[in-house]
């Protein structure tokens, strides 16, 4: 018989079934591999320096904090590696490689293993990682030394498409933006491939069509509202890896059927909120940290509708 105090009481995003932790942290590259390979096709070596960068740092930073902290090192999980190559996603290919170390030094080292290590972060840490670093950017102009010359590339000066609509400048076609356009972070490559990456994660059942849903939806309707064009706020920015990959993680996003809508209706709206009243800021990282603040007021205000629930993710 199961002993009480072995039963899980709290309300938490357990994995279902018998996935272990590494192979969903497996699914989850290999849905990020189609954008990784395109940001590689696009920038290269710069591209490729990045995500090694920032994958080796997460490793190395994980081992530090497990020892310090005298916990076992948990690398095989896969959950540091994944974090690091979020992270490198979420830089443009050009960016100073010590802003992404200490991006993710900080998303590894503060959000994930000084919050409690796998499974309680309050924040998501790779977002976290680089909002901190947006904030602290100034402060350590002096030490952010440039990228190593790695060969020319044209495309690695070439304005974001958000960044052309922001400045009224003229956009490229819906179909080339959707399928691949260089430009911005790395992650920012093609919608195409995140959305297939996200289509994967969702048929291992991984993630919940309710989160990204609201949030295109919500960004939809505010951009008609607004007077913006609704599909180039869809396909520019880092709207598609945010809603897609970074709102569902199973540890930040809220477990109730009615807190998923809550939180991706209210990231949709702060989305536009930045983007249409403070145009230079993207606003989809900020959007998911504030919002990954209010998840528990969120869970408990919405926990007495649980009997309504599907089983089903």
């Amino acid at each position: 018989m199961i002993k009480a105090e072995h039963l899980p009481v709290s309300a938490a995003p357990y994995l279902k079934d018998d996935v272990f932790i590494h192979t969903a942290m497996r699914d989850v590259m290999i849905a990020l591999l189609p954008i990784s390979l395109v940001s590689v096709y696009f920038y290269k070596g710069y591209a490729l320096m990045m995500i090694a960068l920032c994958m080796a740092t997460a490793a190395v930073t994980e081992v530090v904090f497990r020892t310090i902290r005298k916990k076992p090192v948990t690398l095989k999980d896969g959950s540091a590696l994944l974090t690091g190559l979020f992270v490198a996603l979420l830089y443009q290919p050009t960016a100073s490689p010590v802003s992404a170390v200490l991006a993710t030094v900080l998303a590894v080292g503060i959000a994930k293993e000084l919050a409690g290590g796998l499974g309680m972060n309050r924040f998501n840490p790779a977002i976290f990682g680089r909002v901190c670093m947006i904030f602290l950017a100034p402060l350590l102009a002096g030490v952010m030394v440039g990228v190593p010359n790695l060969g020319s590339i044209d495309v690695v000066s070439k304005a974001s498409p958000l960044a052309m609509l922001g400045g009224g400048m003229e956009m490229p076609g819906y179909l080339q933006m959707f399928l691949a356009y260089p430009g911005g972070a790395l992650s920012e490559s093609s919608p195409l491939a995140l959305l297939a990456g996200g289509v994967f994660l969702y048929m291992k059942g991984h993630i919940n069509w309710r989160v990204p849903a609201s949030i295109f939806v919500t960004v939809f309707v505010l951009a008609l509202v607004t007077g913006q064009d609704p599909i180039y706020h869809l396909l520019s920015g880092g709207l598609m890896l945010g809603a897609l990959f970074m709102a569902t993680d199973w540890v930040t996003a809220p477990i109730t059927t009615g807190g998923k809508l809550i939180f991706g209706i209210a990231i949709g709206f702060l989305v536009m909120l930045f983007r249409v009243f403070l145009p230079p800021t993207e606003g989809v990282a900020f959007s998911i940290l504030i919002m990954n603040a209010f998840v528990p007021v969120i869970d408990k205000s919405t926990r007495h509708l649980a009997f309504l629930e599907p089983k089903e993710a």
